[in-house]
């Protein structure tokens, strides 16, 4: 039998790269998708004898985001999509640039609606397969100065809800997964200009933390994974709030969520 296929989009470093490890492990060839293609190359070289392709295209751009659609739609060995990639844009909505919020709109919510659009008709013809999107705990709460960040990370998990949504009432076997850390120990907060130092060590997890969770999670067909008990104590309180509590004590702790 031919080896299942993995794609993980923001392959190059990070959770992505974590992810790229383990399921090369898990006996996965893969697609590696990311802006860096030095960076993939090394890790395609660090993965073998599995084989890994690496695939440059910046999802920031609708066109690159659709020929990557194309070229994923015809993988019949898809068996796993990983959406991945993003990034945040640090500092009041009306203050920062808009076209760096645009462009984080379009990477977590246009690319991961794009490709997820182009895997779904095959996996559910093969009923098999399933998709990992990499949502955040601030896609449950909200952060002064992360608003974009935290809409488009609900967007993720409101979109993921709903994928499982129809997949269960169509009868499918496909699974759909909504991976919610937070504060992880990666490149995103040094591109998002967030300083670690202000964030207690405790609520700090690892890359591999956070994908051993997810794997653990998608082996159970668990919908919503939040890894840490910190952190899922912290949804499982903040999501029960009237909407007026939960504004009015994150409005007094202005702090970034991972």
């Amino acid at each position: 039998m031919p080896n299942p296929l993995a794609a993980i989009t923001g392959a190059s470093a990070g959770i992505g790269a974590v992810f790229a490890r383990k399921l090369a492990a898990q006996g996965y060839d893969l697609i590696l998708i990311a802006r860096r293609r030095e960076r993939l190359e090394q890790l395609a070289a660090e993965v073998a004898p599995r084989h890994a392709e690496p695939y440059v295209a910046d999802l920031t751009d609708a066109e690159a985001t659709g020929k990557l659609a194309c070229r994923l739609a015809g993988e019949e060995r898809l068996a796993l999509l990983v959406n991945n990639a993003g990034f945040g844009v640090h500092g009041r909505f009306y203050e920062v640039p808009f076209a760096g919020q645009a462009q984080m709109v379009s990477v977590h919510i246009g690319a991961t609606m794009g490709l997820t659009h182009a895997v779904l008709p095959g996996m559910v013809a093969h009923n098999q397969g399933a998709i990992i999107n990499v949502a955040s705990v601030a896609g449950f709460l909200r952060s002064p100065k992360s608003v974009g960040y935290c809409a488009a990370k609900a967007w993720i998990n409101a979109f993921s809800e709903g994928l499982a949504v129809e997949l269960r009432r169509a009868g499918s076997a496909v699974v759909v997964q909504a991976l919610c850390p937070g504060y992880t120990y990666t490149e995103f907060h040094d591109v998002a200009g967030v300083n670690r130092a202000s964030i207690a060590k405790s609520l700090w997890l690892t890359a591999e933390d956070v994908v051993d969770a997810s794997l653990a999670g998608l082996a159970r067909r668990r919908l919503y994974v939040v890894p840490g008990w910190r952190y899922k104590l912290a949804v499982a309180i903040g999501t029960r709030l009237p909407a007026t509590w939960r504004v009015a004590l994150e409005a007094s702790q202005p702090r970034k969520r991972g």
